[in-house]
């Protein structure tokens, strides 16, 4: 097999390809690793390479799983690989000592057969909707290397997008598998909370708001990997009933016609890029097609709000891990200016203001469970812009100059605490949250959403829309995008570099 055909392949028909015995795992990682060796210096995708634990994993035997032999690169975020160092994309992390066990996760993808010889770049503690960490360099768009791939798994998303693997894992804590997945033409599903177990060094990441999964070319292998990956672990304090039937065996079942409510504007009310509402209005003219009821609606929730109640997830997560990363040999002069500003702010949260907001999370689940008993399926843009130009986003230096001045002077934790900096903090939060305002509500309510790939913008950049669906209702959305992704396929479509 050479690359072209590498590349033709979705992960299925790779593992169907080594298990009839017309391709040998070691010449797939082979084809992996020389593509990356190709896109590496264009796109970072890639921050640390595993080739010799790929090879001692090829030595040992792949087994007999539904994925033997497929090349897999998983995201250096929370997806530990034992004796292997999780960075989280910070200098910081990388002076810890590796984990002794890998992540439930991590466990059974190798169990599945996945060959996993590297992990992907993102910002630092998973941060950012960009992927932009100092320690390992800014990775980059394979549709337009001017651009960003999205975070906060973003390197991932590049690695797809450039064929360097078929499918690569991911998590998303605030969109962080179907922001990328949007930005690179590829489909990302944020899995229901409780579906894939976070464990064994957390019971949950961020208070429950993140998910593992996998981003990749075709609906398919997301249903196989999504059954591959999901299941309870002991200790796990949420955990879903293992649905009727596999999710690839979902696919082929009957899709009955769908109740589907949509909404284009943005939830924080800020503006709204003419292709990401072109995006959903075809979408829903495709959807209508197919035979399925399609209406304007939104659920009763102060986008405002939820964007606040978002952020302090940022002010309850920040301090903690760099305390954590301290304690166990880090230096905090390690991290980022920005990652050490928002620790700064998040020690002068009180624990009531986090309680407060935690609390509302409760409401806008209540809210989205009634749009819900109405429509099978909300429908939004993912992005409501195009992929972004680096730098788009990042504080002003003299903003940050200010601020870095003010922290290490010790009032800027004064400030926060009188009340003084909560308008400049909500301005922080709009400039972050812009660009990306859909993909929240997911993420606090605990419900699945997934970014399929059905449009181009006219300078031919992919622009995802998400379809998000009831808790539990992770079968029901691939079922959906199985049937767009047969209406319209993207397969195929591929960025015109880097060659």
């Amino acid at each position: 097999m050479d690359f072209t055909a590498y590349r033709q392949h979705d992960a299925t028909a790779l593992a169907a390809e080594v298990a009839a015995g017309r391709v040998r795992p070691e010449a797939l990682l082979d084809l992996a690793l020389a593509r990356l060796a190709a896109v590496q210096p264009q796109l970072r995708p890639v921050c640390r390479l595993m080739e010799a634990e790929a090879r001692a994993q090829l030595a040992r035997g792949i087994g007999s799983g539904p994925l033997a032999g497929v090349p897999l690169l998983i995201k250096d975020v929370a997806q530990d690989y034992a004796g292997v160092p999780t960075s989280w994309g910070s200098r910081a992390y990388t002076r810890l000592p590796p984990p002794r066990e890998h992540a439930h996760v991590v466990r059974r993808l190798l169990d599945a057969g996945l060959v996993i010889f590297g992990k992907t770049n993102a910002p630092e503690l998973g941060l950012k909707g960009v992927t932009d960490p100092q320690a390992f360099g800014r990775s980059s768009n394979p549709w337009d290397m001017g651009r960003t791939p999205g975070g906060s798994s973003g390197g991932s998303a590049a690695a797809v997008a450039a064929g360097v693997v078929p499918m690569a894992a991911a998590s998303d804590g605030g969109g962080s598998i179907r922001i990328p997945a949007a930005c690179c033409g590829l489909v990302g599903l944020k899995p229901s909370r409780g579906r894939i177990s976070s464990g064994p060094a957390a019971g949950d990441v961020w208070f429950g708001a993140c998910s593992e999964g996998v981003i990749s070319r075709s609906v398919r292998d997301t249903a196989l990997a999504l059954g591959v990956m999901s299941g309870p672990e002991p200790g796990d304090p949420v955990a879903l009933p293992a649905p009727d039937m596999p999710f690839t065996t979902q696919l082929r079942a009957p899709l009955r016609r769908l109740r589907i409510a949509w909404c284009a504007d943005s939830p924080i009310a800020e503006p709204v890029h003419d292709e990401a509402r072109l995006a959903v209005e075809r979408t829903v003219a495709l959807l209508r097609g197919l035979g399925h009821a399609v209406e304007p609606a939104r659920p009763d929730i102060d986008g405002r709000a939820l964007a606040n109640s978002y952020l302090h997830v940022y002010f309850g997560q920040v301090p903690a891990m760099l305390r954590q990363a301290v304690a166990a040999g880090g230096r905090e002069a390690d991290f980022e200016p920005l990652t050490r500003l928002l620790a700064t702010l998040g020690r002068a949260t009180s624990a009531e203001r986090l309680t407060q907001e935690l609390l509302r999370w409760n409401e806008y689940s209540r809210s989205l469970a009634a749009l819900h008993a109405r429509y099978d399926v909300y429908l939004t843009p993912t992005l409501a812009s195009p992929p972004v130009p680096h730098g788009t986003g990042d504080p002003p230096p003299l903003q940050m100059a200010v601020f870095n001045a003010l922290r290490a002077s010790g009032l800027l934790g004064l400030l926060k605490r009188a009340g003084l900096l909560d308008g400049i903090v909500q301005q922080m939060a709009a400039d972050n949250l812009r660009h990306v305002p859909f993909t929240q509500l997911a993420n606090l309510t605990g419900t699945p959403a997934i970014s399929v790939p059905l449009h181009w913008t006219s300078d031919g950049l992919p622009l995802g829309v998400q379809l998000s669906a009831a808790a539990g209702q992770d079968g029901l959305l691939l079922q959906l995008a199985a049937e767009l992704e047969a209406a319209q396929p993207w397969f195929d479509r591929l960025p015109p570099q880097p060659r």
